[in-house]
Protein backbone atom coordinates (compact mmCIF):
# COMPACT_ATOMS: atom_id res chain seq x y z
CA UNK A 1 0.00 0.00 0.00
CA UNK A 2 1.13 3.55 -0.71
CA UNK A 3 2.39 5.48 2.23
CA UNK A 4 -0.14 8.19 3.25
CA UNK A 5 0.81 11.76 2.37
CA UNK A 6 0.91 14.38 5.12
CA UNK A 7 -1.39 17.35 4.40
CA UNK A 8 0.42 20.38 3.00
CA UNK A 9 0.07 23.94 4.22
CA UNK A 10 -0.67 26.12 1.20
CA UNK A 11 -1.09 29.90 1.25
CA UNK A 12 -3.31 31.44 -1.41
CA UNK A 13 -2.81 35.16 -2.04
CA UNK A 14 -6.18 36.51 -3.17
CA UNK A 15 -9.73 35.62 -2.22
CA UNK A 16 -11.43 36.20 -5.56
CA UNK A 17 -13.09 33.56 -7.73
CA UNK A 18 -9.81 31.87 -8.69
CA UNK A 19 -8.38 31.91 -5.18
CA UNK A 20 -11.53 30.44 -3.63
CA UNK A 21 -11.80 27.81 -6.36
CA UNK A 22 -8.25 26.72 -5.56
CA UNK A 23 -9.05 26.68 -1.83
CA UNK A 24 -12.08 24.48 -2.49
CA UNK A 25 -10.14 22.03 -4.66
CA UNK A 26 -7.12 21.75 -2.39
CA UNK A 27 -9.10 21.87 0.84
CA UNK A 28 -11.15 18.91 -0.33
CA UNK A 29 -7.90 17.02 -0.83
CA UNK A 30 -7.26 17.48 2.90
CA UNK A 31 -4.58 20.17 2.70
CA UNK A 32 -4.44 23.04 5.18
CA UNK A 33 -5.20 26.23 3.29
CA UNK A 34 -4.77 29.86 4.31
CA UNK A 35 -6.47 32.38 2.01
CA UNK A 36 -5.19 35.94 2.35
CA UNK A 37 -7.50 38.69 1.09
CA UNK A 38 -6.39 42.33 1.16
CA UNK A 39 -9.94 43.74 1.32
CA UNK A 40 -11.82 44.12 4.59
CA UNK A 41 -14.21 41.31 3.66
CA UNK A 42 -14.55 38.54 1.12
CA UNK A 43 -16.65 39.68 -1.82
CA UNK A 44 -16.64 40.50 -5.52
CA UNK A 45 -17.11 43.76 -7.37
CA UNK A 46 -18.30 43.79 -10.92
CA UNK A 47 -21.45 42.91 -12.78
CA UNK A 48 -22.37 39.87 -14.82
CA UNK A 49 -20.09 37.29 -16.38
CA UNK A 50 -20.77 34.65 -18.99
CA UNK A 51 -20.08 30.99 -18.26
CA UNK A 52 -19.34 28.72 -21.21
CA UNK A 53 -19.88 24.95 -21.28
CA UNK A 54 -16.22 24.43 -20.35
CA UNK A 55 -16.89 26.16 -17.03
CA UNK A 56 -20.03 24.17 -16.27
CA UNK A 57 -17.92 21.05 -16.89
CA UNK A 58 -15.70 22.25 -14.03
CA UNK A 59 -18.69 22.99 -11.77
CA UNK A 60 -19.83 19.40 -12.25
CA UNK A 61 -16.41 18.14 -11.21
CA UNK A 62 -16.36 20.45 -8.19
CA UNK A 63 -19.84 19.47 -7.03
CA UNK A 64 -21.14 23.02 -7.43
CA UNK A 65 -23.56 22.64 -10.34
CA UNK A 66 -26.73 22.79 -8.24
CA UNK A 67 -25.60 25.87 -6.31
CA UNK A 68 -24.59 27.70 -9.50
CA UNK A 69 -27.77 26.75 -11.36
CA UNK A 70 -29.84 28.19 -8.53
CA UNK A 71 -28.57 31.72 -9.20
CA UNK A 72 -27.62 31.60 -12.90
CA UNK A 73 -29.61 32.54 -16.00
CA UNK A 74 -29.53 30.31 -19.07
CA UNK A 75 -30.05 32.42 -22.21
CA UNK A 76 -31.85 30.75 -25.12
CA UNK A 77 -29.50 32.38 -27.61
CA UNK A 78 -26.66 34.77 -28.35
CA UNK A 79 -27.17 37.48 -30.93
CA UNK A 80 -25.14 40.21 -32.55
CA UNK A 81 -26.67 43.40 -33.92
CA UNK A 82 -25.14 46.39 -35.67
CA UNK A 83 -24.90 49.18 -33.11
CA UNK A 84 -25.66 51.94 -35.64
CA UNK A 85 -28.26 50.46 -37.97
CA UNK A 86 -29.87 48.10 -35.48
CA UNK A 87 -29.85 45.27 -38.04
CA UNK A 88 -29.52 41.69 -36.85
CA UNK A 89 -26.14 40.33 -37.91
CA UNK A 90 -26.57 36.81 -36.56
CA UNK A 91 -28.23 34.80 -33.79
CA UNK A 92 -26.86 31.54 -32.42
CA UNK A 93 -29.00 29.14 -30.39
CA UNK A 94 -27.67 28.26 -26.94
CA UNK A 95 -29.68 26.32 -24.32
CA UNK A 96 -30.28 22.84 -25.77
CA UNK A 97 -27.75 23.50 -28.56
CA UNK A 98 -24.92 24.02 -26.07
CA UNK A 99 -25.82 20.89 -24.15
CA UNK A 100 -26.08 18.87 -27.33
CA UNK A 101 -22.72 20.07 -28.61
CA UNK A 102 -20.70 19.99 -25.39
CA UNK A 103 -22.77 18.18 -22.78
CA UNK A 104 -23.03 21.28 -20.61
CA UNK A 105 -24.95 24.54 -20.52
CA UNK A 106 -24.08 28.10 -21.44
CA UNK A 107 -25.10 30.49 -18.68
CA UNK A 108 -24.66 33.96 -17.26
CA UNK A 109 -24.30 34.89 -13.61
CA UNK A 110 -23.81 37.85 -11.33
CA UNK A 111 -20.13 37.84 -10.42
CA UNK A 112 -20.95 38.34 -6.75
CA UNK A 113 -23.29 35.32 -6.83
CA UNK A 114 -20.61 33.02 -8.24
CA UNK A 115 -18.16 34.28 -5.63
CA UNK A 116 -20.73 33.62 -2.90
CA UNK A 117 -21.24 30.03 -4.11
CA UNK A 118 -17.50 29.40 -3.80
CA UNK A 119 -17.22 31.23 -0.49
CA UNK A 120 -20.02 29.22 1.12
CA UNK A 121 -18.50 25.99 -0.16
CA UNK A 122 -15.07 26.85 1.23
CA UNK A 123 -16.55 27.78 4.60
CA UNK A 124 -17.70 24.19 5.05
CA UNK A 125 -14.07 23.03 5.12
CA UNK A 126 -12.54 23.36 8.61
CA UNK A 127 -9.01 23.09 7.22
CA UNK A 128 -9.41 26.35 5.26
CA UNK A 129 -8.66 29.62 7.07
CA UNK A 130 -9.98 32.84 5.54
CA UNK A 131 -8.13 36.02 6.52
CA UNK A 132 -9.00 39.56 5.47
CA UNK A 133 -7.04 42.83 5.40
CA UNK A 134 -3.83 40.94 4.68
CA UNK A 135 -1.68 41.97 1.71
CA UNK A 136 1.13 39.84 0.34
CA UNK A 137 4.19 41.93 -0.50
CA UNK A 138 6.59 39.20 -1.63
CA UNK A 139 8.06 35.82 -0.89
CA UNK A 140 11.31 33.96 -0.37
CA UNK A 141 11.79 30.27 -1.16
CA UNK A 142 13.42 28.36 1.68
CA UNK A 143 16.52 26.16 1.33
CA UNK A 144 16.36 22.46 0.56
CA UNK A 145 12.87 22.69 -0.92
CA UNK A 146 11.53 23.25 2.59
CA UNK A 147 8.82 25.69 1.62
CA UNK A 148 8.28 29.42 1.23
CA UNK A 149 8.32 32.45 3.51
CA UNK A 150 5.62 34.97 2.61
CA UNK A 151 6.15 38.64 3.47
CA UNK A 152 3.06 40.64 4.42
CA UNK A 153 2.46 44.37 4.15
CA UNK A 154 2.17 44.71 7.94
CA UNK A 155 5.74 43.46 8.38
CA UNK A 156 4.85 39.96 9.49
CA UNK A 157 5.89 36.75 7.75
CA UNK A 158 4.14 33.46 7.22
CA UNK A 159 5.72 30.13 6.35
CA UNK A 160 4.11 27.37 4.32
CA UNK A 161 4.85 24.51 1.97
CA UNK A 162 3.63 26.48 -1.03
CA UNK A 163 2.27 29.83 -2.20
CA UNK A 164 -0.32 30.32 -4.92
CA UNK A 165 -0.54 33.85 -6.31
CA UNK A 166 -4.17 34.44 -7.20
CA UNK A 167 -3.78 38.16 -6.62
CA UNK A 168 -5.00 39.39 -9.96
CA UNK A 169 -3.82 41.66 -12.75
CA UNK A 170 -1.45 43.61 -10.49
CA UNK A 171 -0.07 40.52 -8.75
CA UNK A 172 2.83 41.14 -6.39
CA UNK A 173 3.72 37.45 -6.60
CA UNK A 174 4.00 37.72 -10.39
CA UNK A 175 6.44 40.62 -10.05
CA UNK A 176 9.04 38.28 -8.55
CA UNK A 177 8.42 35.32 -10.86
CA UNK A 178 7.82 36.98 -14.23
CA UNK A 179 8.86 40.59 -13.69
CA UNK A 180 7.13 41.95 -16.79
CA UNK A 181 6.14 45.32 -15.36
CA UNK A 182 2.77 46.95 -15.78
CA UNK A 183 -0.12 45.32 -17.66
CA UNK A 184 -0.71 46.06 -21.33
CA UNK A 185 -3.37 48.75 -21.69
CA UNK A 186 -5.74 47.92 -24.55
CA UNK A 187 -7.08 51.42 -25.09
CA UNK A 188 -10.61 50.19 -24.39
CA UNK A 189 -12.81 51.43 -21.53
CA UNK A 190 -15.72 49.40 -20.14
CA UNK A 191 -18.70 50.89 -18.34
CA UNK A 192 -20.93 48.47 -16.46
CA UNK A 193 -24.25 48.73 -14.66
CA UNK A 194 -27.04 46.49 -13.38
CA UNK A 195 -30.74 47.40 -13.47
CA UNK A 196 -33.70 45.81 -11.69
CA UNK A 197 -36.01 44.19 -14.23
CA UNK A 198 -38.80 46.64 -13.42
CA UNK A 199 -36.67 49.50 -14.75
CA UNK A 200 -36.18 47.89 -18.17
CA UNK A 201 -38.99 48.60 -20.68
CA UNK A 202 -40.50 45.44 -22.15
CA UNK A 203 -39.48 46.36 -25.70
CA UNK A 204 -35.82 46.57 -24.62
CA UNK A 205 -35.74 43.33 -22.63
CA UNK A 206 -34.23 40.16 -24.10
CA UNK A 207 -33.53 36.79 -22.51
CA UNK A 208 -30.62 36.39 -24.95
CA UNK A 209 -27.05 37.53 -24.58
CA UNK A 210 -27.18 40.50 -26.96
CA UNK A 211 -24.13 42.27 -28.38
CA UNK A 212 -24.46 45.50 -30.33
CA UNK A 213 -21.17 45.84 -32.24
CA UNK A 214 -19.89 48.93 -34.00
CA UNK A 215 -16.89 51.05 -34.88
CA UNK A 216 -14.75 51.24 -31.73
CA UNK A 217 -17.82 50.64 -29.54
CA UNK A 218 -20.11 47.86 -28.39
CA UNK A 219 -22.83 47.19 -25.85
CA UNK A 220 -23.61 43.81 -24.27
CA UNK A 221 -26.68 43.05 -22.18
CA UNK A 222 -28.34 40.00 -20.67
CA UNK A 223 -30.47 39.04 -17.63
CA UNK A 224 -29.02 37.97 -14.28
CA UNK A 225 -30.41 36.02 -11.29
CA UNK A 226 -32.92 34.13 -13.41
CA UNK A 227 -34.28 37.38 -14.83
CA UNK A 228 -34.45 39.55 -11.72
CA UNK A 229 -31.70 41.89 -12.96
CA UNK A 230 -30.44 43.27 -16.28
CA UNK A 231 -26.70 43.53 -16.88
CA UNK A 232 -25.24 46.12 -19.26
CA UNK A 233 -21.62 46.59 -20.32
CA UNK A 234 -20.69 49.35 -22.76
CA UNK A 235 -17.17 49.38 -24.24
CA UNK A 236 -15.43 52.01 -26.34
CA UNK A 237 -11.92 53.04 -27.35
CA UNK A 238 -10.38 55.71 -25.15
CA UNK A 239 -7.02 57.12 -24.11
CA UNK A 240 -8.24 57.46 -20.53
CA UNK A 241 -6.28 55.41 -18.01
CA UNK A 242 -7.29 54.67 -14.44
CA UNK A 243 -5.74 51.78 -12.56
CA UNK A 244 -8.23 49.39 -11.05
CA UNK A 245 -11.73 48.59 -12.20
CA UNK A 246 -14.15 50.18 -9.76
CA UNK A 247 -14.07 53.88 -10.65
CA UNK A 248 -17.18 55.90 -11.43
CA UNK A 249 -17.61 56.62 -15.11
CA UNK A 250 -18.65 59.82 -16.88
CA UNK A 251 -22.19 59.50 -18.33
CA UNK A 252 -21.54 62.45 -20.67
CA UNK A 253 -18.57 60.64 -22.24
CA UNK A 254 -20.63 57.49 -22.64
CA UNK A 255 -23.44 59.43 -24.31
CA UNK A 256 -21.00 61.07 -26.69
CA UNK A 257 -19.40 57.77 -27.72
CA UNK A 258 -22.79 56.23 -28.53
CA UNK A 259 -24.35 59.35 -30.05
CA UNK A 260 -24.75 57.65 -33.45
CA UNK A 261 -26.06 54.37 -32.03
CA UNK A 262 -29.45 52.86 -32.85
CA UNK A 263 -32.39 54.28 -30.84
CA UNK A 264 -32.76 51.12 -28.74
CA UNK A 265 -29.13 51.31 -27.66
CA UNK A 266 -29.35 54.98 -26.70
CA UNK A 267 -32.58 54.33 -24.81
CA UNK A 268 -30.96 51.52 -22.84
CA UNK A 269 -27.93 53.63 -21.95
CA UNK A 270 -30.23 56.46 -20.88
CA UNK A 271 -31.79 54.24 -18.21
CA UNK A 272 -28.54 54.25 -16.22
CA UNK A 273 -27.69 57.11 -13.87
CA UNK A 274 -24.53 55.66 -12.29
CA UNK A 275 -21.91 53.67 -14.18
CA UNK A 276 -18.80 51.95 -12.88
CA UNK A 277 -15.88 51.90 -15.29
CA UNK A 278 -12.59 50.12 -15.74
CA UNK A 279 -9.74 50.17 -18.23
CA UNK A 280 -9.34 46.87 -20.07
CA UNK A 281 -5.85 45.42 -19.72
CA UNK A 282 -4.08 42.14 -20.33
CA UNK A 283 -0.51 40.86 -20.58
CA UNK A 284 1.52 38.97 -23.13
CA UNK A 285 1.20 35.19 -22.71
CA UNK A 286 4.11 33.55 -20.89
CA UNK A 287 5.14 29.90 -20.62
CA UNK A 288 6.52 30.08 -17.08
CA UNK A 289 4.68 31.40 -14.05
CA UNK A 290 6.19 29.19 -11.35
CA UNK A 291 9.27 29.34 -9.15
CA UNK A 292 9.94 26.39 -6.89
CA UNK A 293 7.03 26.00 -4.45
CA UNK A 294 5.32 29.14 -5.79
CA UNK A 295 2.96 29.44 -8.74
CA UNK A 296 0.30 31.73 -10.18
CA UNK A 297 -3.36 31.26 -11.03
CA UNK A 298 -6.03 33.17 -12.96
CA UNK A 299 -5.38 36.81 -13.87
CA UNK A 300 -2.05 36.72 -12.04
CA UNK A 301 -0.88 34.09 -14.54
CA UNK A 302 -2.71 34.99 -17.75
CA UNK A 303 -4.87 38.14 -17.61
CA UNK A 304 -7.10 38.47 -20.65
CA UNK A 305 -9.48 40.94 -22.22
CA UNK A 306 -13.15 40.24 -21.60
CA UNK A 307 -14.19 39.64 -25.23
CA UNK A 308 -14.41 35.85 -24.82
CA UNK A 309 -15.89 36.05 -21.30
CA UNK A 310 -13.35 33.49 -20.06
CA UNK A 311 -11.39 35.19 -17.27
CA UNK A 312 -13.22 33.57 -14.37
CA UNK A 313 -13.62 30.31 -16.26
CA UNK A 314 -9.93 29.93 -17.01
CA UNK A 315 -9.12 30.65 -13.35
CA UNK A 316 -11.48 27.85 -12.30
CA UNK A 317 -9.89 25.50 -14.85
CA UNK A 318 -6.51 26.49 -13.38
CA UNK A 319 -7.67 25.51 -9.91
CA UNK A 320 -8.84 22.08 -11.06
CA UNK A 321 -5.65 21.35 -13.02
CA UNK A 322 -3.47 22.62 -10.18
CA UNK A 323 -5.28 20.30 -7.79
CA UNK A 324 -4.70 17.37 -10.14
CA UNK A 325 -0.99 18.20 -10.39
CA UNK A 326 -0.55 18.45 -6.62
CA UNK A 327 -2.40 15.15 -6.18
CA UNK A 328 0.01 13.60 -8.71
CA UNK A 329 3.22 15.02 -7.19
CA UNK A 330 2.37 15.82 -3.55
CA UNK A 331 5.98 15.35 -2.38
CA UNK A 332 7.48 17.49 -5.14
CA UNK A 333 5.57 20.74 -5.44
CA UNK A 334 8.12 22.31 -7.77
CA UNK A 335 7.49 19.45 -10.19
CA UNK A 336 3.73 19.71 -9.69
CA UNK A 337 3.76 23.42 -10.48
CA UNK A 338 5.89 22.98 -13.60
CA UNK A 339 3.55 20.26 -14.86
CA UNK A 340 0.52 22.42 -14.04
CA UNK A 341 1.75 25.36 -16.10
CA UNK A 342 2.80 23.05 -18.96
CA UNK A 343 -0.75 21.75 -19.05
CA UNK A 344 -2.21 25.26 -19.07
CA UNK A 345 -0.09 27.87 -20.82
CA UNK A 346 -0.90 27.08 -24.45
CA UNK A 347 -4.63 26.96 -23.78
CA UNK A 348 -4.70 30.13 -21.70
CA UNK A 349 -2.36 31.88 -24.14
CA UNK A 350 -4.71 31.01 -26.99
CA UNK A 351 -7.63 32.48 -25.05
CA UNK A 352 -5.64 35.65 -24.35
CA UNK A 353 -4.76 36.20 -27.99
CA UNK A 354 -8.17 35.20 -29.34
CA UNK A 355 -9.83 37.65 -26.95
CA UNK A 356 -7.81 40.46 -28.51
CA UNK A 357 -8.96 39.32 -31.97
CA UNK A 358 -12.60 39.29 -30.95
CA UNK A 359 -12.24 42.86 -29.68
CA UNK A 360 -11.26 43.84 -33.23
CA UNK A 361 -14.16 41.84 -34.68
CA UNK A 362 -16.75 43.47 -32.41
CA UNK A 363 -15.40 46.97 -33.08
CA UNK A 364 -14.89 46.61 -36.84
CA UNK A 365 -15.62 49.37 -39.34
CA UNK A 366 -15.57 49.81 -43.10
CA UNK A 367 -14.73 46.72 -45.13
CA UNK A 368 -13.87 44.78 -41.96
CA UNK A 369 -17.40 45.38 -40.69
CA UNK A 370 -18.93 44.29 -44.00
CA UNK A 371 -16.79 41.15 -44.09
CA UNK A 372 -17.69 40.30 -40.49
CA UNK A 373 -21.40 40.68 -41.18
CA UNK A 374 -21.17 38.65 -44.40
CA UNK A 375 -19.31 35.78 -42.75
CA UNK A 376 -21.62 35.67 -39.75
CA UNK A 377 -24.80 35.92 -41.82
CA UNK A 378 -23.60 33.27 -44.28
CA UNK A 379 -22.98 30.81 -41.46
CA UNK A 380 -19.29 30.48 -42.35
CA UNK A 381 -18.27 31.91 -38.98
CA UNK A 382 -19.99 32.42 -35.65
CA UNK A 383 -19.65 35.14 -32.98
CA UNK A 384 -18.50 33.33 -29.93
CA UNK A 385 -20.15 29.90 -29.86
CA UNK A 386 -19.91 27.48 -32.77
CA UNK A 387 -16.60 28.96 -33.86
CA UNK A 388 -14.94 28.31 -30.51
CA UNK A 389 -15.28 24.55 -30.11
CA UNK A 390 -11.67 24.25 -28.94
CA UNK A 391 -12.47 26.48 -25.97
CA UNK A 392 -15.96 25.32 -25.02
CA UNK A 393 -15.09 21.63 -25.26
CA UNK A 394 -13.12 22.16 -22.07
CA UNK A 395 -10.48 19.99 -20.45
CA UNK A 396 -10.19 16.57 -18.86
CA UNK A 397 -7.81 16.95 -15.89
CA UNK A 398 -7.75 13.20 -15.28
CA UNK A 399 -5.83 12.62 -18.51
CA UNK A 400 -3.39 15.54 -18.37
CA UNK A 401 -0.61 13.88 -16.41
CA UNK A 402 0.66 10.53 -17.63
CA UNK A 403 2.23 8.27 -14.97
CA UNK A 404 5.98 8.58 -14.66
CA UNK A 405 8.52 6.38 -12.92
CA UNK A 406 9.71 9.21 -10.70
CA UNK A 407 6.29 10.33 -9.60
CA UNK A 408 5.67 10.25 -5.89
CA UNK A 409 3.01 7.79 -4.70
CA UNK A 410 -0.31 9.34 -3.78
Amino acid sequence: MNEPIEPLHIIIAGGGIGGLAAAWVLGQQGHRITVLEQASKFGEIGAGIQLGPNIFRMFERLGLTHAVNAVAHFPPGMQMNDVRTGERVVRVALADAARAAYGFAYGVIYRADLHEVLLQAVRTLPQVALRTQVSVEGFETLPNASGVKVSLADGHNLQADALIGADGLWSRVRETIVGDGKPRVSGHIAYRAVLPRAEVPAHLWSDDVVLWGGEKTHLVHYPLRRGELFNLVAVFHSSKYDEGWNSFGDPAELTERFAQAAPQVRELLGKINTWKMWVLCDREPVANWSQGPVTLLGDAAHPMLQYLAQGAGQAIEDAVVLGAAIARWPRDLAQAFVQYQKARYLRTGRVQLTARLYGDIYHASGVQRELRNHLFQSGQESPGFAGLQWMYKGIDPDNLFAPTEDASPS
